[in-house]
């Protein structure tokens, strides 16, 4: 017997069409690339929206074609989000920080119609465009009056002209929820990047998801930043849950450094707020040396990579900011874990409770999480025994774009996200390193991550860094790179010392470097692979 419920297909232009119609006017800000901030709101967005996928099916972009934007968190990169997924085509978010050669790979393989750039990233489309092997129409987002006139690409359209031409009668199309919406490329596998093909009914489930209480806890009453990019795996989901509950928008648009993010947070009342760790250390250097505040600001949430436990604690003990840690991938839509207390571990002093805000969180519902050891076997959920962490669920990936590798899943459909991690019994995950960063020394694995945020707690450290290098006696031993504060001097010594208070003799560094900086990638994460090609003749202490 079957449920004699209506059935409606969950499509992602009912997520925008919901905000226009019961929380029209409230408002989305951003400071714009152009200079100067802008103001607009969901009834307009919704509308601009519609009068873009007019302009697109002029174009002659149809249902599946790909369109793709080299954009920063704007208010027009929302339309384009809503308008090209609305009209049944896939919205191709890129990352402008990836290098030349994998940007020329991803427009070639995604077979990009159309590509949408911001001002900054023209430069960008004018070094690419002569090495693709088809030439997609290329639209600047912006108006007549900042159009780039001397650009080297042929045929620019603008942005706010397309918008204009439109009458905005424009009606969205019935389409099936397993439809694709959107398309994201992963930076975080070996070999090309491969493309994450996301569903009409994956991108709503999650969305729901996300505005749970116990996962990013969105309100409509919220004034939200998400700072982590749309170009970063969907900017983790936020401006879909964001128009889902009515919440305020707030974009930063090109603007990431602290003193601009401190304004942006007080002048336009942020409550929530979402980046990586590098942006919120960047963002508390400046709070604690200009001695401003950020009293509007009650929770943070932060992914990408492991939170160091001293900026945590800073956050929450000197400026009253609650700190969620979150944990996802390209391939999980993103998000996977959050950091959420429940109603025991509420209780508990906050010595304890900072131990767990560490761990990356719980699963929320629709994600599965078991970990593995090496031959198949499931480790217990002990929050001792570690293993590799596998996910499934109906937002993560069964399968790469256009992709003719082996498959990704195995019997039983789980995903292997490459992360090496435990779970304790209450469901709380915590990655203790990269399957290919783990540092196997004697037998027994060596956690990167805990030895980095170690380091990261001493007060003269801004970053740290942790690498294996061969070893004749131990197969393999840590070698911890730094990067000093302003003005401190720190000894190696002193280092060691202040982590040998936390972990045993034998997981300490067997050798300190100081670097003037860390090398990043595209997402923000510190590249390992550069630090090993770098360090690879190291020589490490032989006493």
């Amino acid at each position: 017997m079957k449920g004699l419920m209506q059935d409606w297909p969950l499509l992602t232009h009912k997520v925008v069409e919901h905000a226009a119609r019961n929380h029209g006017h409230r408002e989305i800000v951003t400071y714009t690339v152009e200079g100067g901030v802008h103001r607009t709101n969901y009834l307009q967005v919704e509308e601009r929206a519609r009068k873009l996928a007019q302009a697109l099916t002029r174009l002659g972009v149809s249902h599946g074609d790909r369109v793709a934007s080299l954009a920063w968190n704007t208010w027009r990169h929302l339309e384009l989000w809503y308008g090209v997924s609305g009209m049944g085509a896939v919205m191709h978010t890129v990352n402008p920080r990836l290098f030349h050669e994998q940007l020329e790979y991803i427009f070639d393989h995604a077979g990009d119609r159309v590509v949408f750039v911001d001002l900054t990233f023209v430069p960008i489309m004018e070094a690419v465009m002569p090495t693709l092997s088809s030439a997609p129409q290329v639209v600047v987002m912006t108006d007549a009056a900042h159009m780039p006139r001397d650009a080297k690409i042929d045929g620019l359209l603008c942005y706010e002209d397309l918008i204009a031409a439109e009458d905005g009668r424009f009606e969205w199309p019935d389409l099936d929820e397993h439809d694709a919406c959107g398309l994201c490329y992963t930076s975080g596998t070996t070999g090309n990047p491969k493309g994450v093909l996301y569903s009409h009914r994956s991108t709503v489930l999650h969305t729901m998801a996300c505005c749970t209480t116990d996962t990013l806890g969105i309100a409509q009453r919220d004034s939200i930043l998400p700072v982590v990019p749309m170009f970063h795996a969907n900017a983790w989901g936020i401006p879909y849950a964001a128009a889902m509950m009515g919440s305020r928008l707030v974009f930063n648009g090109p603007h990431h450094d602290g003193a601009t993010l401190q304004q942006v947070i007080e002048d336009e009342q942020v409550t929530l707020s979402a980046a990586v760790p590098t942006v919120w250390l960047g963002l508390l250097d400046y709070l604690r040396n200009s001695g401003k505040r950020i009293d509007r600001l009650h929770t943070v949430t932060i992914g990408g990579s492991a939170a160091p436990r001293h900026m945590i604690q800073a956050f929450q003990d000197e400026y009253g900011v609650r700190v969620n840690h979150a944990w996802g991938m390209t391939e999980l839509s993103p998000l996977g874990t959050v950091g959420t207390m429940t109603a025991e571990t509420a209780e508990w002093d906050k010595a304890a409770q900072l131990d767990l805000q560490c761990k990356q969180g719980r699963a929320i519902f629709g994600v599965e999480l078991k970990i593995e050891d090496e031959n198949g076997e499931q480790k217990p959920r002990d929050g001792r025994s570690q293993g590799h962490l596998k996910v499934r669920g109906p937002w993560v990936v069964q399968t790469y774009y256009n992709y003719d590798g082996p498959p990704i899943l195995d019997n039983g459909g789980w995903f292997d996200t490459g992360d090496v991690s435990t779970l304790d019994d209450r469901g709380y995950m915590q990655i203790t390193d990269r399957s290919k960063d783990v540092i196997k020394s004697g037998g027994e694995w060596i956690s990167s991550i805990d030895l980095e945020n170690l380091a990261a707690g001493h007060p003269g450290v801004l970053e740290a860094a942790v690498i294996a290098l061969p070893h004749p006696k131990w197969d393999e031993r840590p070698l911890l790179v730094l990067v000093p504060r302003d003005g401190a001097a720190v000894a190696p010594d002193e280092v060691r010392a202040f982590m040998g208070e936390h972990v045993a003799k034998w997981q300490l560094p067997d050798d300190i470097v100081f670097v003037d900086e860390l090398p990043h990638s595209a997402t923000g994460k510190i590249q390992k692979t550069a630090l090993r090609e770098r360090f690879k003749d190291h020589v490490l202490p032989t006493v």
